[in-house]
């Protein structure tokens, strides 16, 4: 029999919250970065002056993104973002366009670009607002969706252009940007995976989504909703984990086919919402599995998943044991 799952706390990573407070301030600087230094420095290889020296231009797709009134969504694939460009949000996109904030007040001509940490408070004190009143709903604080900032190209910067676009983006445990299909307003704001996504293993606390096959923290083995049985208001915490116990149990033992996670040393977890989550209409939890170090300072690499294979098309059942009438 699977043993019962230990309490949330003794599982949970302490940097958890606290990741998603620096998100909240813009977190992925390194995108506002990439993005702003790659107009300056790499974009537009075969356009003039791309190849004997000088600035590159911008492609005109590349610029048409940055230039993208709100409502737009972009997308990338290259590591320095050069093929930018914009999609329609019911495509798979990393930005969503949310509004259009010039900071000519702060930063009159002639004024040095800001530097990481500046842009950082920045995003947060100028586009968070608008990301609500874009949105209609309050912005989870601990939600997938977070705010950060397209910033003038150094060379704009130095010719007064000072207009940020302000955008919602999804970053992953470990930094890296989520695709996000539909527009914002439509996408639960829930901090959570699809049953069966792997969460990798950094240092010793959670990264971004792996395949099950390589290390990993943690595998997501259920999604449920809290307000199915929570209906009169938000619940506290421990309500919430005396109901998660029972019922991420029946998750894992329906996601596993009734195997005995435990004997892989493995334990079940899972999360709880705060009350500014509730707040903004998120009500979904994963449940999870993972493994903790013997020290307990941390979380233990696992390999592969413990998802119940499903057999192949056409192939029949293994035939039931004999039963045992007993009596010995």
């Amino acid at each position: 029999m699977v043993s019962m799952p230990v309490d949330l706390d003794r599982f949970r990573s302490a940097k958890n919250t606290l990741r998603t407070r620096l998100v909240m301030v813009g977190v992925f600087v390194g995108a506002i970065l990439a993005l702003s230094l790659s107009v300056t420095f790499s974009w537009g290889n075969d356009a003039k002056g791309g190849a004997g020296g000088g600035r590159a231009e911008m492609s005109e797709q590349a610029q048409a993104a940055f230039h993208s009134p709100p409502g737009s969504c972009l997308t990338w694939t290259q590591p320095d973002a050069s093929d930018i460009r914009t999609v329609p949000c019911a495509e798979k996109h990393l930005f969503e366009v949310t509004g259009v904030v010039d900071i000519a007040d702060q930063f009159p001509p002639g004024a040095p670009s800001p530097d990481v940490a500046k842009w950082r408070e920045i995003a947060q004190a100028r586009c968070s607002d608008g990301a609500k009143t874009y949105l209609g709903k309050p912005l989870d604080p601990y939600g997938k969706l977070t705010v950060s900032a397209l910033r003038p190209a150094d060379e704009e910067w130095n010719d007064g252009a000072r207009e940020l676009r302000c955008v919602l983006q999804w970053a992953g445990p470990g930094g890296g940007l989520q695709p996000l299909t539909g527009p914002a307003k439509d996408q639960k704001q829930a901090n959570i995976w699809e049953p069966g996504t792997c969460l990798a293993l950094v240092g010793k606390t959670v990264g971004d989504p792996v395949d099950c096959t390589q290390p990993h923290a943690y595998e997501i083995v259920g999604e449920l909703d809290l307000k199915t049985k929570f209906t009169n208001g938000y619940p506290k915490q421990d309500d919430q984990k005396a109901w998660l116990d029972t019922e991420c149990f029946k998750a894992v033992q329906e996601y596993t086919g009734g195997d005995d996670f435990s004997a892989q040393k493995l334990i079940l977890t899972w999360d709880v919402r705060e009350q500014e989550s509730w707040d903004a209409g998120s009500t979904q939890v994963n449940c999870k599995v993972g493994a903790k170090l013997p020290d307990g300072s941390g979380l233990s690499p696992v390999t592969g998943s413990i998802k119940k294979s499903t057999p192949p098309p056409g192939t029949e059942p293994p035939s039931p044991p004999p039963s045992s009438t007993g009596g010995g």
